[in-house]
């Protein structure tokens, strides 16, 4: 008998948000499951019972009956205490968790003897673990919803404008932490035209923040803010003072704040006071992103909008469920990709083994017993440096130091320099004297121009070539030359018809050269710039 998925109907306050939808359902009916979904599970998400069917799933007509038929679980919040009395033991749940946050809870699934993987414990320090992710995933869309919400509650253009009844500023966004959801929020905000500050603890994600279109801010105070897992660590009280008055002076100049930093594990930290917002313009937003873990602003009311000394401060804990469509697909990707992983054998069989780093991280209870937190996963072995190669040993010497062998090298260069000489001496006994002159500029020509390409990176080659290609375009000074004789030349100074042809050839290519290079380098400069 195939295992069967279930898919209850969230029943957390103003959670719209389903665990799967349509198009993966079909999905896994293909890897072997049999598909039970609640009626009404999708409705909030606007995925119907209708279209549920049609992808090959079953209709429960309760929570209860559905518990009854359900060997693994799939939701999106913590299951509540009523939702936990209907599951028999043995049932696999796969949901949030949070069980750094939730104890109580953790105690209560293992009394009940059920399997649980959560997907906030995510070991996100794998690489193959990302299509998985579904903290990212929420991340991004809430990143968006942010910069929506504070939009619709600024009540100006974002992007600035000339009209005929005169000139709008663009809005200044400020945005504390450039996460999954800061950096979301950063190419939102600068694609609608704000202008985009940032800053965050981790001074690597300053180049992702200015690919975005925002400029980074940097704290005056040196120390590396990375705590792995693609969060930040909590920072020693002279950083955080150091950046405290940094964020003083950006609240004084936003028009919009959003704040998104957050430490696994911990309340969120206090980076808005409220003297901050008293120093805000009248009519700026501030969205707090941290607020279900008790917000970055002192004045944030978790789950309101309100309005506190001229500033609206919007502390929604529902940012990804107010994008429900978009939020349900995603998550179900990431529960379907782990599914996969689950069941390698596409025969309607989950497999929970802890030899997979990413399924042990994930498995917080496993048949009634805590197994979180998971030990660090195995990450593959940094490649070993090369050895550096052994310096080549002397050559001995003779006794009394006589007799001593010459080095090849020192032979095969002084054979190259003798050619060299003797190739020269019959240039300048046998040339007439206009070609040795000609002859020796060639010569060092080449030689000057072997040891300015010679020398530069590699990685700048393509756009020196462009630029000499360019350059080396005083060929076609030469062409001009030959079509065009000095002045008061008679017949016999004109050129003949092959040497016009080839002079009129060389300035076409030479043109050409030109232009192109000075194109290329162009272009590829663009690439630098914004």
């Amino acid at each position: 008998m195939p295992t069967t998925i279930g898919v209850p109907r969230e029943t957390y306050a103003g959670e719209k948000r389903v665990a799967t939808v349509p198009e993966v359902v079909e999905k896994l009916v293909k890897l072997g499951f049999d598909v039970c979904v609640e009626t009404g599970a999708g409705d909030a998400a606007n995925f119907s019972d209708d279209a549920y069917q049609a992808a090959g799933a079953r209709i429960a007509g309760s929570a209860s009956g559905l518990y009854d038929a359900a060997e693994v679980v799939l939701k999106v919040r913590a299951p509540t205490t009523d939702e936990l009395a209907l599951m028999k033991p043995g049932t696999t749940l796969i949901s949030f968790i949070w069980p750094a946050q939730n104890p109580e809870l953790m105690q209560v699934l293992a009394e009940r003897k059920l399997t649980v993987l959560a997907m906030d414990a995510l070991p996100r320090q794998l690489s193959r673990a990302q299509k998985m992710d579904s903290l990212t995933s929420m991340a991004s869309i809430s990143g968006y919803r942010a910069v929506i919400e504070a939009a619709n509650a600024f009540g100006r253009f974002f992007n600035g404008q000339v009209t005929a009844a005169g000139k709008i500023p663009p809005a200044r966004v400020f945005i504390a932490g450039a996460g999954v959801a800061g950096l979301s929020a950063i190419g939102t905000a600068a694609n609608l035209g704000a202008i985009v500050r940032a800053n965050d603890t981790r001074a690597e994600v300053a180049d992702q923040v200015t690919s975005l279109g925002g400029e980074f801010v940097k704290v005056d105070y040196e120390e590396e803010g990375s705590g792995g897992g693609g969060y930040a660590k909590v920072m020693s009280e002279g950083f955080q003072q150091a950046q405290r008055e940094m964020y003083a002076r950006e609240a004084k100049d936003a028009d919009i704040i959003i704040t998104t930093a957050l430490i696994p594990g911990k309340p969120a930290p206090r980076l808005i006071t409220a003297e901050m917002v008293r120093s805000m313009k009248p009519g700026s937003v501030i969205v707090d992103m941290a607020a279900e873990q008790g917000g970055n602003c002192e004045l944030t009311e978790p789950g309101e909008a309100v309005v506190k000394h001229g500033v609206t401060i919007i502390g929604y804990t529902d940012l990804a469920s107010r994008l429900a469509k978009q939020a349900s697909t995603l998550y179900a990707t990431n529960l379907l990709r782990l599914t996969e992983d689950l069941c390698k054998t596409k025969d309607g069989t989950i497999d929970v083994n802890f030899e997979d780093d990413a399924i042990r991280g994930l498995t917080v209870v496993k048949e009634g017993e805590v197994t979180w937190p998971a030990p660090p996963p195995k990450l593959p072995a940094a490649p070993q440096a090369k050895p550096a190669a052994a310096a080549p040993a002397p050559a001995k010497k003779a006794a009394h130091g006589h007799g001593g062998a010459e080095p090849a090298s020192a032979k095969g260069l002084a054979v190259l320099f003798g050619v060299g000489a003797l190739l020269f001496w019959l240039v300048g006994a046998f040339a007439p004297a206009s070609f040795l002159s000609h002859f020796t500029v060639f010569v060092l020509a080449c030689f000057v121009g072997y040891m300015v390409i010679w020398n530069v990176t590699p990685s700048l080659h393509t756009p020196l070539m462009s630029v000499t290609n360019a350059i080396s375009s005083i060929i076609a000074i030469g062409a001009l030359v030959q079509i065009a004789p000095p002045l008061g030349a008679g017949a016999e100074g004109r050129p003949g018809t092959l040497i016009l042809a080839l002079a009129v050839v060389a300035l076409a290519l030479t043109a050409i050269n030109m232009f192109g290079g000075f194109a290329v380098t162009r272009r590829m400069l663009a690439m630098f710039r914004k």
